[in-house]
């Protein structure tokens, strides 16, 4: 029987909590508290639990306050947040502060359980429609991995190229209407490939596009 404190200062909330936990008869919730206060003052009193589920806002003394002073008095007891917030913002508060799980209220009773055995296992968990959304966030970074780059991180003349790539222009034709050479067009090139990470030329011409660089 793994032993629970339970943090959420919505009454019928926290009381649907409990019996849902307790129903497996695995879990015991040995303190139900409506603040964060309340948890910091029992633990700094001496309660001992496995896992503390806890909202993040609650009067008094809100969820990110508390990991944080749980994590720094009481690191060794893991805490999984709850939340109706499913931003990033949140998310990455609580973590810096020391959470080791993040789930929103949206979740199903398979998933709540299966992240609390995460965590009691030591391992970290973030809700499936978080992590999804933040995984589509890598991979479309990944795909456009200059969208920060902004036209003043490039030169008037790498500009200049940039415009003449998206006309179709090849290195010589742009030396020629440059009077540069040919050399210096394929420099001003690689420069911009190694400013904006792109692969090929379809890369950098669509953030050439993005930046609004070439129309």
């Amino acid at each position: 029987m793994k032993n629970i404190i339970l943090a959420e200062d919505h009454k019928v909330i926290r009381y649907g909590l409990k019996m849902l936990l307790e129903s497996t008869n695995q879990y015991q919730v040995i303190l139900e508290a409506g603040n964060g206060q309340e948890v910091i003052e029992a633990l700094d009193n001496g309660v001992i639990a496995d896992l503390i589920i806890s909202d993040i806002g609650m009067p008094v003394m809100d969820g990110i306050e508390m990991v944080r002073k749980a994590t720094e008095n009481h690191s060794g007891m893991p805490v999984l947040i709850m939340s109706m917030m499913e931003d990033d913002t949140h998310l990455y508060q609580a973590v810096r502060a020391g959470a080791k799980g993040f789930l929103t209220k949206s979740v199903d009773a398979d998933e709540l359980f299966f992240s609390i055995k995460k965590l009691l296992s030591g391992e970290r968990y973030i809700c499936s429609c978080i992590a999804v959304k933040l995984l589509d966030r890598i991979i479309e970074t990944e795909l456009s991995p200059v969208t920060k780059m902004l036209v003043g991180d490039f030169s008037q003349r790498e500009i200049e190229i940039l415009q003449l790539i998206g006309q179709g222009m090849t290195n010589a034709e742009m030396a020629d209407k440059l009077f540069i050479s040919r050399r210096t067009v394929e420099g001003h090139r690689q420069s911009l490939i190694d400013k904006t990470g792109a692969k090929n030329t379809a890369m950098l011409l669509r953030h050439a596009y993005s930046k609004g660089i070439i129309d």
